[in-house]
């Protein structure tokens, strides 16, 4: 077929998009910007079209925002008929239809899969249904939480430092609130960061306020005759008396209805390449179905070719273009997703950002900054080169050490500027949890290499 009439057909037929969120929305437009001249279908199983998630733990729990006032701008029309509050049930690759909850079936030529992930529940059912427990992760989510914090509780309890827990405890504390935070690490955001910065987040929590109880593990929520939660017993025998639970034991990604497809899905997400390609259970890339967004693994060349699966807004922006790109291209014309994690949070005050994968780092070493003063820029190294870095107050360094990191630069850092204070002299262990140990928010998973693999193990990359 000539090359014209090739791009001509690319450019027409269906394409349905399972997920109505972020990447979902910016592939849609992707699509259409490139010419895209077919039907678009957008299946989203929440009844809403799609919105930001970021500023629900944030400004919406501060009351400075409402959640139903975060829908995400639009770039342009995108002319698609919406299926929303009817999530897929299922998926025929032979016959190339999306099964849907309701018995219906939406027929593809092509389809992107952008399902993310949902918040991981309170284990015992009967206990997380009491009046006064919340996740957060849905505009519902973040509504119902946003009017009880309103309300004045007596008391909130936030299972779980990761940094959804973090910002949840932060915004309770600028709000007045009463708040116990029980985390079964050392500290927070070791999961995300290790313990090093983690004892950093520790003292901001207790500085401002904050009764935080590490090393120890909820083991049960108590709720009073009415059905209203009232008390949560902890691993060390505490009691801690509370009227609001919000449980923040991390994700689980949306792969479900994948089951017995032929996809390579599970719980750590879809394989796809580094095209977006979904992988099947074989091994053997699909030409047809593509994968963006938190719910995707993909393998990245600058973290040794590891599947990662990343819980990033600019990522899903970032993989739900490539992956319309390529949707719309022919073989020499497909681009890789290549982009470089990052990830902000603000909490007590301080602004957070990262930048590559900091998980993978087996040393840290502080090169701007100070820790005790807590504006710093901190750098992690794996086997002798820059793996990660992150700063608190001092985002102006993370450009430098991203392009350090696209550069395989050398660890630790043979710069000059490197503030030499006695914390930065030299590097120290990065103190991770072992990583066979689940641990609450890290937004980057480091999920090994067969994409039909399905064992729950770390492996390093080299190995």
């Amino acid at each position: 077929m000539p090359e014209s009439e090739l791009e001509s057909l690319k450019r027409s037929g269906r394409i349905v998009v399972v997920g109505a969120s972020l990447a979902g929305l910016r592939a849609a437009e992707t699509l259409r910007e490139k010419g895209f001249k077919g039907t678009l279908t957008m299946v989203g199983d929440e009844p809403y079209e799609p919105y930001d998630r970021p500023p629900l733990s944030k400004q919406v729990l501060l009351g400075m925002a409402r959640a139903e006032n975060t829908a995400l701008p639009r770039r342009r029309a995108i002319e698609a008929e919406w299926r929303l509050g009817v999530p897929a049930s299922g998926l025929d690759m032979a016959g190339r239809r999306v099964k849907l909850a309701d018995g219906d079936e939406v027929p593809y030529d092509r389809l992107l899969i952008a399902t993310g992930v949902r918040a991981r529940p309170w284990p015992n059912e009967a206990e997380g249904e009491l009046d006064g427990v919340f996740v957060l992760r849905t505009r519902a989510d973040g509504a119902g939480l946003a009017r009880r914090l309103e309300a004045g509780p007596r008391r909130v309890l936030v299972i779980g430092a990761g940094f959804t827990g973090s910002e949840i405890a932060s915004a309770c504390r600028e709000r007045g609130l009463e708040v116990t935070v029980a985390e079964r690490a050392d500290a927070p955001l070791v999961g995300a960061l290790g313990g090093v910065i983690g004892a950093v987040a520790a003292e901001m929590h207790r500085e401002h306020g904050v009764d935080l109880r590490t090393g120890v593990m909820v083991t049960r929520l108590e709720g009073d005759a009415g059905g209203r939660v009232r008390a949560a017993h902890l691993s060390d025998g505490a009691v801690v008396e509370c009227d609001v639970v919000v449980v923040c034991l991390g994700a689980q990604r949306n792969t479900e209805w994948l089951a017995g497809s032929g996809l390579g899905a599970g719980p750590r997400g879809i394989a796809c390449d580094a095209g977006c390609r979904a992988f099947g259970i074989t091994g053997i890339v699909t030409d047809d179905i593509y994968v963006a967004g938190d719910v995707a693994r993909s393998p990245h060349p600058l973290f040794g070719y590891q599947f990662l699966s990343l819980e990033h807004w600019g990522n899903a922006v970032s993989q739900a273009e490539t992956a319309a790109h390529n949707m719309l291209s022919n073989s020499a014309g497909r681009r890789p997703h290549i982009w470089v994690p990052a990830f902000w949070s603000s909490q007590f005050g301080v602004n957070i950002k990262s930048v590559g994968v900091p998980t993978m780092g087996t040393e840290i070493m502080i090169t701007q900054g100070s820790l005790g003063e807590r504006r710093f820029a901190g750098v992690y190294g794996y086997q002798g080169r820059i793996i990660g870095a992150v700063t608190f107050d001092n985002a102006r360094w993370l450009d430098f050490y991203q392009r350090q990191i696209e550069a395989t630069a050398p660890f630790p850092p043979e710069f000059t500027n490197v503030d030499r204070r006695p914390e930065g002299s030299r590097p120290v262990p990065a103190e991770f949890p072992d990583p066979s140990i689940p641990t609450h928010g890290p937004t980057v998973t480091l999920s090994g290499y067969s994409p039909a693999d399905r064992r729950m193990t770390f492996t390093p990359a080299g190995n």
